[in-house]
Order: C-alpha cells, then sequence, then structure tokens
C-alpha cells in the first residue's frame, strides 16, 4: 500500500518547527505526522541533492526583500498595497546559475507571508510554501533563503500565502548563462499585471466576493466611483476563442511594468537594435495576448529553458508564464500592447527609437490578429530535450470545479482533503491533466521542469484549456515535497492545489 499524507497531516507536521534546513529541521519532521517513508523538506538527500548543484567557483550574491505597505503611482492613480518595493515589479534579483542566492527577508507587514521562487528547481526547504516547506514568516518575523540557482532562464518571485500575489508582491529573478553569448544590443524586462488593490477593493475582498456570490468577480473592478467602464454583460462573458472560459475577474487596471495605459514605460533605441524581451505573466486571474505593434517576434526560451526559435505576430502567456523574444527594431515609435485575453482592456507600453506621435491607449496592432502561439505548443532545443523513456509512475489530475459554489478541485475535491502524489527518487513520472471545467487551467509544478508529451517543450507552467487532457512528463530528482497547482491564484486557494511527496 502507498503511504498517505493529507494536507491536515502536512499542517499537523510542521506545527512547532522553527527552521527545516539541515539535520536540525529533519529531525523536526521526522517527529511529526509524516509517513516515514515520505522525504522530508530538510532531509539528508535534499541537502545532498544541493551540494550537488553548486559549482565550483560559484558567488553567493545577497539580496534583500521587505515586504510592506506602501503607496503606489500607477500613472497617474495613486493606490495603497503592500510590496517589496516603493515601485512595482519589486527589486530585480540576478545570478549566474551554479551561484547560491541568499535573500534575507523582514516582514513589514501586518500579516504572514512567504515567498516562493517560482520555476526555480531549488532545494525543497526553499520553495517558500506555508504548511508544506517552512512555517509562515510572522508579522515583524525574518526568514533567510538561501539556495543554488541551476538553471540559466527567466523566473519569478511571490508569495505562496493567500491571495497576496494580486498585490505588488512580486518581482523577476534573471538567471544568466556563463556561456551564452549574449547575441543582443539591449534586454528589457517585461512584467505583465492585472491590478485591483487599492480601488476600493482587496484581493481579500475580491476572494470573499467570489466565494459570497458564487459567480465572477463582479464587483473586483469597482472603483469608489463605478465599474471603470466594463458593463455587467461583459464580466459574464469573459470567453476566448483560445482559452475557452477566460477568467473569474473583472479588473479595473491592467500594467506593464507597474504602469497603466495613459502613463506607459518606454523603452529607448536605436534603428536596427536587436532587444531580448523578457516576458513574464504575474497576473492572477488574467492571460495576456502579447504583441509589438510593426515588428514580428521570435521566441527563444519559455519558462527559461531554449527553445527552437520561431516567428510569430503575436504570443499568449497564461499566468505564471514566461517567454524570451528578440526584436529587431524598426525606426519610429511602436506599441507594446499586452491585450487581457478574453476579457477586454490592456496594457501598453512603448518603443522609440525615432520621431513619431504617440499611440493611445487604446491603439490595436494588426500584430494581435495575426499568427499567435501558445508555448504549449512550441518546440525545445536539442540540448534540453527530455530523452524518451517510458513513465515509472503516472498520476491523472482531473481539473474540475464551478463558479456556484465557488470550489476548483482535482480528482472531485479540494486541497484540504487529497492525499499526495507518491513519486520515488529516479523515476520518470507522467502527469496527466484533464481539464472537465469549462475554465482554462495554468498548472504549475514546483521544484521541477516538465516536458509537454506532445511537443517536448520544457516548462514548468502550461496552460490545459476546457475539455483537453495535455500531459507533461519529468524525471523525479529533487526529492522533497512539491506543490502542483493552478496558477489562476483564486482556484488555487478555493482547492485546486495537491502536493506531490516524493518516497524513499
Amino acid at each position: 500500500m502507498s503511504p498517505t499524507l493529507t494536507r491536515r497531516r502536512l499542517l499537523a507536521g510542521i506545527a512547532g518547527t522553527v527552521g527545516i534546513a539541515g539535520t536540525a529541521g529533519a529531525a523536526a519532521w521526522a517527529g511529526g505526522l509524516f509517513d516515514p517513508h515520505l522525504v522530508a523538506p530538510g532531509g539528508d538527500l535534499v541537502a545532498r541533492t544541493e551540494a550537488a548543484r553548486r559549482r565550483a567557483g560559484g558567488r553567493t550574491v545577497p539580496a534583500t526583500l521587505n515586504p510592506r505597505p506602501v503607496t503606489l503611482d500607477l500613472g497617474g492613480r495613486q493606490v495603497q498595497t503592500w510590496g517589496y518595493h516603493d515601485s512595482v515589479p519589486g527589486p530585480l534579483l540576478r545570478a549566474r546559475a551554479g551561484d547560491v542566492l541568499r535573500v534575507e527577508v523582514t516582514n513589514g507587514l501586518g500579516s504572514e507571508t512567504s515567498v516562493h521562487w517560482h520555476g526555480v528547481a531549488l532545494r525543497n526547504d526553499m520553495d517558500g510554501v506555508p504548511g508544506v516547506t517552512q512555517q509562515s514568516i510572522s508579522a515583524g518575523g525574518k526568514h533567510t533563503y538561501e539556495f543554488t540557482v541551476p538553471d540559466p532562464g527567466t523566473y519569478f518571485y511571490h508569495p505562496h500565502s493567500g491571495v497576496q500575489l494580486d498585490r505588488a508582491l512580486y518581482g523577476v529573478l534573471v538567471v544568466d548563462d556563463p556561456h551564452e553569448a549574449g547575441r543582443y544590443d539591449q534586454e528589457w524586462i517585461v512584467v505583465l499585471d492585472d491590478w485591483v488593490d487599492g480601488t476600493g477593493r482587496t484581493p481579500d475582498d475580491v476572494l470573499a466576493s467570489l466565494q459570497s456570490m458564487g459567480g465572477h468577480g463582479d464587483m473586483g473592478g469597482m472603483d469608489q466611483g463605478g465599474m471603470s467602464g466594463m458593463s455587467m454583460g461583459g464580466m459574464e462573458t469573459m470567453t476566448s476563442p483560445l482559452l475557452g472560459g477566460a477568467g473569474d475577474v473583472a479588473y479595473p487596471h491592467y500594467l506593464i511594468n507597474g504602469r497603466a495605459p495613459a502613463a506607459p514605460v518606454t523603452l529607448t533605441g536605436r534603428p536596427r537594435q536587436r532587444v531580448r524581451i523578457r516576458l513574464v505573466n504575474a497576473a492572477s486571474d488574467t492571460a495576456f495576448r502579447v504583441a509589438l505593434g510593426g515588428h514580428r517576434l521570435t521566441v527563444t526560451h519559455t519558462d527559461g529553458f531554449p527553445v527552437t526559435p520561431i516567428t510569430c505576430d503575436a504570443l499568449v502567456l497564461g499566468m505564471g508564464e514566461r517567454a524570451d523574444v528578440t526584436v529587431e527594431l524598426g525606426d519610429g515609435v511602436f506599441p507594446l500592447i499586452a491585450v487581457a485575453e478574453g476579457k477586454g482592456g490592456q496594457g501598453v507600453a512603448l518603443v522609440r527609437t525615432g520621431a513619431g506621435s504617440t499611440p493611445g491607449a487604446a491603439v490595436h496592432p494588426a500584430e494581435l490578429d495575426r499568427r499567435v502561439l501558445l508555448t504549449g505548443g512550441l518546440s525545445p532545443a536539442d540540448s534540453v530535450r527530455l530523452e524518451r523513456r517510458k513513465a515509472d509512475r503516472v498520476h491523472r489530475l482531473e481539473l474540475g470545479g464551478s463558479m456556484m459554489p465557488y470550489r476548483w478541485t482535482v480528482n472531485g475535491t479540494t486541497f484540504d482533503k487529497l492525499d499526495p502524489l507518491v513519486v520515488g527518487q529516479g523515476e520518470r513520472v507522467r502527469l496527466e491533466f484533464v481539464n472537465q471545467s469549462t475554465m482554462f487551467h495554468p498548472m504549475h509544478v514546483h521544484g521541477h521542469t516538465f516536458a509537454v508529451t506532445d511537443t517536448g517543450v520544457r516548462k514548468d507552467t502550461v496552460i490545459v484549456v476546457p475539455k483537453q487532457t495535455v500531459a507533461v512528463e519529468f524525471d523525479a530528482t529533487n526529492p522533497g515535497q512539491w506543490m502542483t497547482h493552478c496558477h489562476n491564484i483564486y482556484h488555487a486557494e478555493t482547492g485546486m492545489m495537491i502536493n506531490l511527496a516524493y518516497q524513499e
């Protein structure tokens, strides 16, 4: 019989634990209610795996984060929120593959928090999931995350505590490849977000509204003075030909690098310069369709890993997905647009290389309606292609749920009632995401990069549209307890999450 470990047992096992790194942490976990055949987040196997990742001569890169109440200017609109900095996104963190990142967090919030390192195959006790890999960082408390960043790529960080992601608590982590030639003239980090906090509602209000109303977060987009031009009928039909049901919350603002369309950020360059754009969707409920007017995008990476380069007019990113693209700049002023897929509304930024008038906030480049790609359909670069191998373990995850009541499930139930997906060290594991709902779900696996079975592309977050099955495979080489969940924060918070646990 396979050992079982429910979320309730996880929470009981961590109660009273001060820290979980190293042997003291392993002893604390072993003394809890864990089945001894499951790998504890701070166990010796985790530590040995971490030591094997560290690059000879690698540096220790220090950083600090101070989550706290802040006032942000979104471009003419002042909002009260929580953030890591007085601007959004939070501080850019940067290291080389094989370096050790050491981040000291001081919690200036009046609430518990945490920091999750999205997409990084790090040591398990640093994954930042309260009740699973650590205790929450208490109000006024401190916590140090220290781990090797093994793989180059574009990643980001955010809390794994309630719906805190739907504030300004996010930032980008870039892991550079020391062997990459860097054949571009500029780099531009572009972060996409949907925004409600400080507009008369908080994310916690939105969640409460969804749960009490049993339907769309109709009031989630409410300013003090009204509905920001969004009709009630529009909020009831958030659908996309590409994605199906396209979200639950109507937002008053869609941001690029923390700015609303009326006051966009601008990249200044010169004609014929080659620019690498690192795109990050940090939104909580919104997929974005991205295009640069007058240009085509060459996609080179998704979720940090290289792909066979492919050129498109527009790219769709679900919540938690990232993509690197390159463009050769034209001469003039061009809008970078991130349309809220299936919702209406958009984020706007500008590229300026010469003379020209500034496009308006409602500009709609023709590229948005031409060749549009989803990243799950890309092909991997040969250097990262997962070797073909029969799966040793197959888990089927049926994704379900409804708006009335507002409840999202895996295999018919919510996280608090689910046993973990048990895997063994060294196994080839296949996860089959079967979407039985009418909503799209960007499914994210912590601590691993998987291969989408149909295409082989390497990712950690993949869109599963309604009535579709997406299978992914990975080699179980990162021991511990890892969450697997929908990256719609409101779906995850109301149940669409399950633990993936290594069995020794």
